[in-house]
């Protein structure tokens, strides 16, 4: 598949390419999940952009999830579950998906795989982007993001932080206060108990591609599409 040109509409349909992208945080996920999705024509799929647009709507659904929201508690399993089943349903899902944070734990994984099932639908691969714990420190707390359209900037590309301004939309560039050296840690903990189980649980069905994550963003995405 890497061979196919981006502007092969017809072979970008025939081929169902359905994949789950894993990854701690800093890995740069977010980055290669939109660069996969346009380049094999598929649907980006983040559970946190479905939960936003269904509560937004007022769907049942979202209704339900928003009490969860709105009293600071997570939003169950089930209920992610039933959103990602009424959204595969839609048109959008029929040239395939890319899962972007969606499983984030083993339990999610086997209900996830339980729905695919129901669905009659096969995952094609899982991209697990591997990079060193001091390499992911160093890039969030070297990072300062847009306070509007949340754009990505590294602080090394500066010579003074003060008054930045994005050059998108012109708002004001923060250091985001979750990004010190002690959160991110935490952050990092959490993911090896909750997530890492994920690359045993998708290895032993054989799905899994470790990729490496260092390097430019063009140099992973090559990566990548030599395991797709």
């Amino acid at each position: 598949m890497a061979g196919i040109s981006v502007n092969d509409e017809r072979l970008r349909r025939v081929y169902q390419m359905r994949l789950i992208l894993l990854g701690a945080p800093g890995v740069g996920k977010g980055t290669q999940a939109k660069k996969i999705a346009s380049r094999y024509g598929i649907a980006h799929v983040s559970t946190g952009d479905i939960l936003r647009t269904e509560i937004g709507n007022g769907s049942i659904l979202g209704k339900k999830a928003e009490e969860f929201v709105h009293s600071g508690q997570l939003v169950p399993d089930a209920l992610i579950i039933d959103m990602i089943r009424e959204e595969f349903k839609t048109d959008k899902f029929k040239t395939g998906f890319l899962m972007d944070g969606f499983p984030r734990t083993l339990e999610q994984a086997q209900k996830f795989s339980a729905l695919l099932k129901e669905l009659e639908i096969s995952i094609d691969k899982v991209i697990n982007i591997i990079v060193d714990e001091s390499e992911i420190i160093r890039r969030i707390t070297g990072r300062i993001v847009c306070s509007d359209c949340k754009k990505i900037f590294k602080a090394s590309d500066f010579e003074d932080e003060s008054n930045l301004t994005c050059d998108i939309c012109g708002s004001s560039l923060n250091r985001r206060k979750d990004d010190s050296e002690a959160v991110i840690k935490n952050r990092l903990e959490v993911y090896k108990k909750q997530t890492e189980p994920l690359v045993e649980f998708y290895g032993k069905l054989g799905l899994l591609e470790n990729v490496d994550g260092l390097g430019t963003e063009d140099e992973i995405f090559e990566r990548v599409l030599v395991r797709l």
